[in-house]
């Protein structure tokens, strides 16, 4: 069989360590099982979980949310008996600590696990280097850091939560080839295809609440629900320094089905009233000294309300506001074959007071695909906060 050597300076403790080939290809199937957790487990970490015996999956697991249980639970349940003697795979340091669920370190103790093989530790302060510790101490040899860079790219959110307190944040546009976001006349229907439609409703299922501004619940008067694949809708939150969030409008009118806040600076009662009578959540704060809702503290309410993944669909106004407070962590941008050469609107930001091209925010690595007859760009910000965690 096929041996690996991993090194890391970072882990001296346990390095050189060898992995076999049948173990990498079940990190590489528990990193895929925990994608299936994306917009359901927080504020929990996204973890899956494969046990091995004898070159064969005996087991596997994902957390789907919070409370229920852990993905190496899972797994461990899944194999019964056949646990006795296997190596664990997962993507996580396994919790040692009494919370919702009993701590699975404790559990793969018990089932008599010989082997476990890891992605990384858990920075909790409840946890980091605890599960570890607990089954080495139980004679069970621990190898760490196993495609330790996808792991971690797989709780981003959970790890930027830990480290800054406040959610991640994607920004997502649609523009034309001319880099518009709509025509002069303020049409943008029709700028991305169906495919792209479909890649949007996707982006809301796999994130924990999805942002507009005013501006865009004016102009567009979107749902900002989850209809064209499968999975649930975030909750919706609008920034609406004035409370001018029509009455009428899509998102108040299904605010009884999926939750909807509106997030202002508005004293009205009448106003207030009104919309929370419609199930509406208002979160009042004072304004910014711009004279705008602070975004940071919204930040801050999703963040203690467990919302820690939050996929921004505003306009130029909202983007660029994220943008030059740093609190935005990765950009996703389609781009559509059409050039609507106009000169009234703008491009999917507005002025951010960068002058030279020493001043401009860098993004990558940059992933580019084919989406129907779209162009999408994704990639991380350079400024953000995420890039310091």
């Amino acid at each position: 069989m096929r041996v690996s050597s991993i090194e890391d300076s970072r882990f001296k403790a346990d390095s050189p360590r060898r992995i076999e080939e049948g173990e990498d290809r079940a990190m590489r199937a528990a990193i895929r099982l925990a994608r299936r957790g994306f917009g359901t487990t927080h504020p929990n970490p996204r973890v899956g979980a494969v046990l091995l015996r004898e070159g064969g999956i005996v087991g596997e697991g994902f957390h789907a949310r919070a409370g229920e249980a852990h993905a190496e639970a899972r797994a461990l349940a899944a194999a019964g008996s056949r646990a006795r003697g296997s190596t664990l795979v997962a993507t996580l340091e396994p919790c040692a600590h009494h919370g919702r669920t009993p701590p699975c370190a404790d559990a793969i103790v018990s089932a008599g696990v010989r082997r476990v093989v890891l992605g990384m530790r858990d920075p909790n302060p409840l946890v980091n280097g605890r599960g570890v510790a607990r089954l080495r101490a139980a004679g069970i040899e621990v190898v760490e850091d196993v495609r330790g860079a996808e792991c971690r790219e797989l709780n981003r959110p959970y790890l930027k939560h830990l480290a800054t307190g406040l959610p991640w944040v994607m920004l997502k546009s649609m523009i034309s080839l001319d880099g518009r976001v709509a025509a002069d006349s303020g049409d943008s229907r029709g700028l991305g295809g169906g495919s792209e439609q479909r890649l949007c409703h996707r982006l809301r299922a796999e994130h924990d609440a999805v942002l507009v501004g005013i501006g865009t619940v004016l102009a567009d008067d979107p749902e900002l629900t989850v209809r064209l694949v499968r999975g649930r809708s975030p909750v919706r939150v609008v920034l609406d320094t004035d409370l001018r969030t029509p009455a009428g409008s899509r998102l108040v009118m299904t605010a009884g089905s999926v939750p909807l806040a509106v997030a202002t600076a508005s004293e009205d009662r009448a106003r207030i009233e009104a919309l929370e009578r419609r199930g509406v959540s208002i979160w009042r704060f004072a304004r910014s000294p711009e004279g705008r809702v602070p975004i940071r503290r919204v930040l801050s309410r999703l963040a203690a309300e467990g919302r820690l993944s939050i996929l921004v669909e505003g306009g130029p106004t909202v983007h660029s506001a994220f943008l030059s407070e740093g609190l935005a962590d990765r950009v996703a941008i389609g781009i559509a074959p059409l050039i609507l050469g106009g000169s009234k609107t703008p491009g999917w930001t507005r002025d951010l007071g960068r002058k030279g091209v020493g001043d401009a925010i860098e993004v990558g690595p940059l992933v580019m695909r084919r989406v129907g007859r779209d162009l999408w760009v994704e990639g991380a910000l350079g400024a953000s906060e995420a890039g310091r965690v």
